[in-house]
């Protein structure tokens, strides 16, 4: 998935806006941050911090300091360059501009959770399974040996590395509901299987953790 099909129609601000009708702006659509676009041309990101630091809300926008460096992707550019973007730079909203540098739209931090959650495979049915293991043991053609051995399929996988250290977490999800046989493998080839959940289990978990999100999106 790319940046393309993530992004959608934002209102824009313009440099002569005032900090007054951003901040009325961004409090309607729930975020914290605004493109600025004159004629297609992206000039930069503003924030509520940016406003509030001004303290003169009735100011155009174009007098304000912007504290993020203008960031924003291409449109070719895939969802896990988008994901690493808003995480480094705590964005609500990122710009997207075509190939000539022309701003086309942008992608919001609640519309990338909900399309994440699709590649990410959250809403098919199936059991999730973790290891630890150090990061010369890593092998992803083994890993899924074991699991179609037990006619499983992998749905998706993530990799997790910990600072000032070798290890790596891999978190698994199976179309398998009855995760035993699979779990059996694993233990029999040495895995350090750290946690496994059922279906009812990770629906239950990722519902409470997908409620808080939105609870803190509508902040």
């Amino acid at each position: 998935m790319i940046a393309k099909e993530l992004a959608s129609s934002f209102v824009v601000l313009k440099t002569s806006d005032s900090g007054q009708a951003a901040l009325s702006l961004m409090e309607e659509l729930k975020i914290s941050h605004l493109p600025i676009v004159n004629n297609e041309e992206f000039l930069g990101l503003i924030s509520q911090t940016d406003i509030y630091n001004l303290n003169s809300p009735d100011e155009p926008i174009g007098n304000h300091i912007l504290s993020v460096a203008k960031p924003f992707v291409y449109q070719d550019q895939n969802i896990f360059e988008v994901i690493r973007l808003m995480s480094e730079q705590k964005l609500t909203l990122l710009p997207v501009l075509d190939n000539n540098s022309k701003y086309i739209g942008a992608i919001s931090i609640s519309n990338l959770v909900y399309q994440f959650s699709k590649v990410s495979a959250v809403e098919n049915p199936g059991g999730i399974i973790t290891l630890e293991l150090n990061q010369n043991d890593y092998s992803l053609s083994e890993i899924a040996q074991i699991i179609e051995s037990n006619d499983a399929k992998v749905l998706s996988l993530f990799v997790s590395s910990f600072p000032d250290s070798t290890k790596l977490e891999i978190t698994i999800k199976l179309n398998k509901m009855d995760l035993r046989s699979v779990l059996q493998t694993f233990y029999r080839y040495n895995y350090n299987v750290t946690a496994s959940q059922t279906p009812e289990e990770y629906n239950d978990s990722l519902k409470e953790r997908f409620d808080s999100l939105m609870n803190y999106l509508k902040i």
